[in-house]
């Protein structure tokens, strides 16, 4: 059985690593890594702060406890994504493969999980839980950044699912518990 699951898991690594260099390849265009670059660098955080603060000035008052909700999000965001990193040490795929090109400069060492899509996530789906509209713009945004992450060489599409696993099951439980 141990070595079966371990069979398993070296497929799903290899297959991982696969989609990494197929979508990498697009950073060899100079206008698409400047594209993903640039929504990879909004994903840092600005996007979410701008937004958050945007919220109260578009939707006046009610939409107060709304931004509390999302920065309580993003800082738990932050603390269950470093903790889980610390954990796993997963390296980055530039790291692993000599052929996989980073497209931008990581905010820190390890893949597992993507912190940028986990919070994308997170605050797309507690903002559209509570304005519906913002779905045509925040969906098609937080698409990009996680694809980004992986076009960029700096993530493996699990870390991607993962943290985008993660940042919806924690906009979920902040939207049921407050």
């Amino acid at each position: 059985m141990l070595t079966r699951n371990r069979i398993v898991l070296q497929r799903m690594m290899a297959f991982d690593l696969f989609v990494c260099h197929a979508l990498n390849r697009c950073v060899a265009r100079k206008e698409i890594k400047r594209l993903f670059s640039i929504i990879s660098r909004l994903g840092d955080g600005l996007f979410w702060y701008v937004l958050i603060l945007l919220l109260p000035v578009i939707y006046g008052i009610s939409a107060v406890p709304v931004s509390l909700r999302m920065s309580l999000v993003g800082i738990l965001g932050l603390i269950i994504y470093k903790l889980i990193k610390s954990l796993t040490e997963r390296p980055r795929p530039f790291m692993v493969s000599d052929t996989i090109i980073l497209g931008t400069d990581p905010l820190d060492q390890y893949s597992f999980p993507s912190g940028h899509t986990l919070h994308a996530v997170s605050f797309t789906v507690t903002g559209i839980y509570y304005f519906p509209e913002l779905a045509w713009f925040l969906l098609p945004f937080t698409l990009l950044i996680a694809a980004s992450r992986v076009i960029l060489g700096l993530h493996y599409p699990t870390d991607v699912l993962a943290g985008a696993s993660i940042g919806a099951t924690l906009a979920m439980l902040i939207i049921l518990l407050t």
